[in-house]
This record gives structure tokens, sequence and C-alpha cells, in this order.
């Protein structure tokens, strides 16, 4: 495998980046609990979290060249550094990564990972043969590009009828009433936004990827807020769904991922019953 080359920004996307990358390292910051960190009490904080030159002292750095890399300026940080403020902001590796890439710097994983951009008819016989369990594959930017029946029941979609562009997870979720209602659990908006910000950050200027997040902008005004307002990153993780069916009423599922590189490729979404309900549930949408 070929490292990736570094990417050249073009001045406005440069700059774009350190604005994010400011953004980021300001929502850590006030994200973090001083007491917690062992910050000795001195007076009133004015506002939530660590200060700018405790957040310095923890990665040994000077307080104004902190200062400026938050406010955006031009200060080119070394990959050590980085990580010294990644350590003293709490980031997780994902965080981390991100930040990393939006100063410019090559993450540690820097190998170059291959794309699916086809489905095989091997591939689509193993998702009917997972039946009934409800199978989709995924791309990193959401969109899905293969199902199975049970998936197309437990959503409320059938895929096959819409537009290909159409066929993302938050797109449909932003636009689409009978897949948004069958997600019950909370903040899924909020996820969907760190979801993809976390997905983006390797892909800034990638046009496929700037027409995605515009679509997604002009599908919902509230997606467009919170990506403007929270600087929150997550990876897609193996969880415990909440589903809302019309018929069967609310049900669990495990929601499982298998991915066809280590990092940054597509993925095989499965979500397994782990109740008698989810059973009875996954059986009566295979009877349809």
């Amino acid at each position: 495998m070929s490292l990736i080359a570094p990417v050249e920004l073009t001045p406005s996307l440069h700059d774009d980046s350190r604005k994010q990358l400011g953004a980021f390292l300001r929502s850590r910051r006030e994200s973090l609990d001083p007491q917690r960190l062992g910050m000795p009490r001195s007076g009133r904080r004015r506002t939530p979290g660590l200060r700018r030159e405790e957040v310095a002292m923890l990665a040994d750095v000077g307080v104004t060249w902190y200062t400026w890399l938050e406010q955006g300026r031009e200060v080119n940080p070394s990959a050590a550094v980085m990580q010294a403020v990644a350590n003293a902001l709490q980031c997780s590796p994902l965080e981390t990564r991100h930040l990393f890439v939006l100063a410019g710097l090559p993450p540690q994983e820097s190998l170059q990972i291959p794309q699916c951009e086809g489905i095989s008819a091997g591939t689509r016989r193993m998702l009917d043969t997972l039946m009934p369990q409800p199978a989709s594959i995924q791309k990193p930017n959401f969109d899905i590009v293969a199902w199975n029946d049970s998936f197309c029941r437990l959503m409320g979609v059938d895929f096959a009828t819409l537009p290909e562009e159409d066929r993302n997870c938050i797109y449909l979720y932003l636009t689409h009433e009978a897949w948004q209602s069958r997600l019950a659990n909370p903040e899924v908006l909020p996820t969907f936004v760190s979801y993809f910000r976390a997905a983006m950050a390797e892909h800034r200027g990638d046009p496929a990827w700037e027409d995605k997040l515009a679509r997604f902008f002009a599908a919902s005004s509230e997606f467009e807020s919170l990506w403007h307002q929270r600087y929150e990153v997550r990876g897609v993780e193996n969880q415990l769904k909440t589903f809302h069916h019309p018929v069967l009423g609310v049900f669990n599922l495990q929601q499982m991922y298998w991915y066809s590189a280590p990092r940054n490729g597509s993925r095989l979404l499965v979500y397994l019953p782990v109740d008698e309900a989810g059973e009875n549930a996954l059986q009566w949408l295979d009877s349809q």
C-alpha cells in the first residue's frame, strides 16, 4: 500500500481548516472539568471548562502560542506538539486524528484505504443470507449501496424506488418521514452531525463530500445550525438501537458493524435481536 500524499490546500480551504481547528479546540477545552483534572481553585471562572493558560500548562506550550492556535492563526504546530495538545484536552483517538487532519498533519495511520465502488453478486447473496436480520452496506459518507429486504421493512423504505443520490442514512433521516419515525433513540440528529464531521475531516475540499454537506444543509436548517454550533466528533460504533414501528411498537436491536478495511472503508451493518421482543419483531418483518 502507498502512503497518502499530503493534500495541498487552497488559501480559502486552509483558512477554513484553521477556523475549524480553533473551534474544535475551544469546544474540547470548554467541555473539560477543571476539578477532575486537578486544577487549583483560583477565582471565579467566567466560562465553563479549562482556561487557555491551563491547557498550555498541561501541554507544556506557551500561552500565547496556544491562544493563537485556538484563534486559527498560522502557527504550524508539529506532530509532537499537536499530540501534547490532544493529550491535554483528553482527546479520544478519533478526536486526536481529527485535530491532526485539521492542522494539516499526517495522521498516524496514513495508509490509503481501498474503497468499495461496486457490489458483487456474492455480496448481495451474503445480504440475503443474513435474513431475517436487517443488513445493509454503507460508504464512509453514509450512502447506502446495498441492502436486504429486512432492512427495507425495518426502516419503512423501498430503496429500489429511491434515486441513488437519496440513499443516504443522514439525508433520509432529514427528509423521509417513515425513516425518521423509526429511529427512537435520543439525540439522533446531533449524533449524525458528529459522525459526518468526523468522516468529512479527511475529505475537506472534495467536491463530492462538500456537495453532500450542502445537500444536508438545504434539507434541514437544524442540521446546518448544529454543524456550526457544535464541534463534536464521534466514530460510528456498535450500540443498542431503539426502533418504533407503527405495528410492532418499540423494540431494541443490537447494531453491529464490520468494515471492509481497517479504517475509513465501506461497512456492513447488521441488526441483531437481543431479547424476545426483538426476535418477534424480526420474524414479523420477515413474514411480510
